[in-house]
């Protein structure tokens, strides 16, 4: 299986560590934060993988250059950062073709099971998102049979969205993502479909911008995207830095 690892990111919430250093590259164990996610995913069977650059783009692509846990491509995004969306379609000459690839966030350290997770991906599915019953504000919502992606759900805002306006959100089943899910590389063709119909500016060179989410509610209707439950999931985002403590800690608890 190939993946991608979302690593372009400006880091923002990590300054002033990344004003000088990309969040990809940000230790913790006395290792990058790349290097954890590309372990994880070599161990899980993941041979090939993307890496997105932009911040510091030079610096992730010199470690790409000179580690030797498998084999990296680097998308390139120094034109323009593409946001999550945007960067899986600029990616396409690398993922096109592999039937379906994982894709990692890069501050994201968890024990998430990831040959599990492909063991549960449907074959009518577009996608398929590993998701958990844990404390957050942000919560993606689905069908309570049969666990299709059908909205989202910001209870610090009260903000939502569905795409089956017939429903409520109280309707629904409401779980925290975990930034990693599984792609159909049939997304391609739904993205180009996605972008012509919103009439999305297009740069012939950098891409286009667009997040993931947005792709995923506009296509839930279209084809199945399901989430899948992960039990006991030990999750942190380290994109904070009051998260690095934590992130040591889990380090420490993991080895």
């Amino acid at each position: 299986m190939k993946s991608m690892i979302f690593a372009a990111g400006l880091g923002t919430r990590l300054k002033p560590i990344t004003d000088t250093l990309p969040k990809a590259l940000v230790p913790v164990g006395g290792k990058p934060l790349i290097e954890h996610v590309a372990r994880k995913l070599k161990a899980s069977g993941v041979e090939e993988s993307v890496v997105n650059v932009h911040h510091f783009a030079d610096k992730v692509e010199a470690w790409v250059g000179e580690q030797d846990i498998m084999k990296m491509e680097v998308s390139d995004e120094r034109k323009m950062l593409l946001e999550t969306g945007g960067a899986v379609l600029h990616a396409r000459k690398y993922l096109e073709g592999c039937g379906h690839f994982l894709i990692h966030n890069v501050d994201i350290m968890s024990n998430a099971d990831l040959k599990w997770l492909e063991e549960q991906v449907r074959e009518d599915a577009l996608a398929t998102l590993l998701v958990s019953n844990r404390p957050t504000k942000r919560f993606l919502l689905f069908y309570p049979d049969t666990m299709r992606l059908v909205g989202w759900h910001n209870t610090d805002t009260g903000d939502y969205s569905l795409a089956d306006k017939s429903l409520k959100v109280d309707d629904c089943l409401a779980y925290g993502f975990s930034g990693i899910h599984v792609m159909s590389d049939k997304v391609f063709g739904l993205m180009d479909e996605y972008v012509a119909e919103r009439g999305l500016a297009v740069d012939p060179e950098a891409g286009v911008k667009f997040p993931i989410m947005s792709f995923y509610l506009w296509a839930a209707l279209r084809m199945p995207i399901y989430g899948v439950v992960a039990e006991n999931l030990n999750f942190l985002d380290v994109g904070k830095l009051d998260t690095l403590a934590q992130a040591e800690e889990m380090f420490n608890d993991m080895n």
